[in-house]
């Protein structure tokens, strides 16, 4: 794509493990410029369409975007599948969901760092994107890590309190288990928020046809609420968290929209939207250009309703094929392939909880 140029890499997370990822970067900036991680929702990873998307269209505007597999998908899934949630596996152990959820929090710390780590990137216009499983990782992620400094989270942001959905709801390797862990703080889901808020600006993004999110006890009251409780906590000196609900619109990544994507720039200042009108910049219906460009939208989530319905801003981008997508030859990953694959760290996890090892991953590969 004229302007923006596409990197494959790997860096290094938990237990010496590898991270694959795709890096899209600006061409020509004239000085440093703003950086994005984008973490996916179940079942997402560096090929979904919206990873794409949002690395083109972002890098275009002048960002440097980091898109990278979660545990369990693509690269980091032994048989290279996605939507495959190898990651919501069961491991045996007490403390094997903490630390599940733990390593899918360092991945996007990891990311962050990776970021950092490039002489483009602006280190104080650093923006962390979460959707769905995404959300509330990333929610996590920015409430221990200043360097992040605009959180957008899109089909979540509804952090409640002890008992309440994020505890209970039935993926504990990745969410619940993790959620349960902060039991100890008193309203949680606020303190969590809250912990961000003292550092930069929040917009949460959700659809009123949502039922993983937007239920009827969950609209502009809850979030107003939350709100309250939010700033109590921070006092005015702190960046407010704003929230959007979206008419006729289920779950879906929402921070491609002009209303987002505006915000966005308010708070990034995306060099190459200075002089531009994001009204300007077009529009595309994503499940047409999913249709015609071959880019994947995960089983369920390709109707108006959701994903698919998404009218984004920009016009003309392409598509990126599944073979350009991946980060590590063939070749050289079979060799390390305990190094990114989901087996490779239930290995690592059973070994620190002090338990047998189960099917290898050599013989998961044969």
């Amino acid at each position: 794509m004229v302007g923006v140029t596409i990197h494959r890499v790997t860096y290094g997370t938990e237990f010496g493990m590898r991270i694959p990822a795709i890096i899209y970067l600006p061409e020509h900036p004239a000085k440093r410029v703003p950086g994005i991680v984008v973490a996916v929702g179940h079942g997402g990873d560096k090929t979904s369409w919206y990873s794409v998307y949002t690395g083109l269209l972002y890098a275009k505007a002048g960002a440097v975007v980091v898109t990278f597999d979660p545990l369990g998908e693509d690269e980091r899934n032994s048989a290279h599948r996605s939507d495959a949630r190898a990651h919501d596996t069961v491991i045996a152990g007490s403390t094997s969901a903490l630390r599940t959820g733990g390593l899918m929090v360092t991945d996007i710390l990891q990311s962050i760092s990776y970021l950092r780590s490039l002489p483009i990137v602006d280190p104080q216009r650093i923006a962390l994107f979460g959707y769905s499983m995404g959300s509330f990782q990333a929610a996590l992620a920015a409430s221990v890590d200043p360097r992040i400094k605009v959180l957008v989270l899109s089909g979540g942001g509804n952090l409640d309190g002890n008992g309440g959905r994020w505890d209970s709801e039935n993926k504990p390797m990745c969410q619940s288990g993790l959620y349960r862990a902060l039991s100890f703080l008193p309203d949680k889901g606020a303190i969590v928020l809250a912990e961000h808020a003292r550092i930069g600006p929040t917009l949460l993004l959700n659809g009123r046809l949502d039922m993983l999110v937007g239920r009827r006890h969950q609209f502009d009251d809850y979030f107003a609420d939350q709100t309250s409780r939010v700033s109590a906590l921070t006092g005015p000196v702190a960046d407010p968290v704003e929230w959007h609900f979206f008419d006729n619109a289920g779950h879906r990544p929402s921070w491609m929209t002009p209303m987002a994507a505006q915000w966005i720039h308010e708070h990034l200042h995306l060099p190459f939207w200075n002089s531009t009108s994001v009204s300007s910049l077009g529009q595309t219906h994503i499940a047409e250009w999913a249709a015609s460009t071959g880019s994947t939208i995960n089983t369920g989530y390709a109707d108006e309703e959701r994903e698919g319905g998404i009218l984004a801003v920009g016009s003309g981008l392409p598509g990126i094929s599944r073979d350009q997508l991946q980060a590590v030859p063939l070749e050289a990953w079979k060799k390390n392939v305990d190094l990114y694959v989901w087996e490779g760290w239930q290995r690592r996890l059973l070994q620190a909880e002090g338990l047998p090892p189960s099917a290898s991953v050599a013989a998961v590969l044969r």
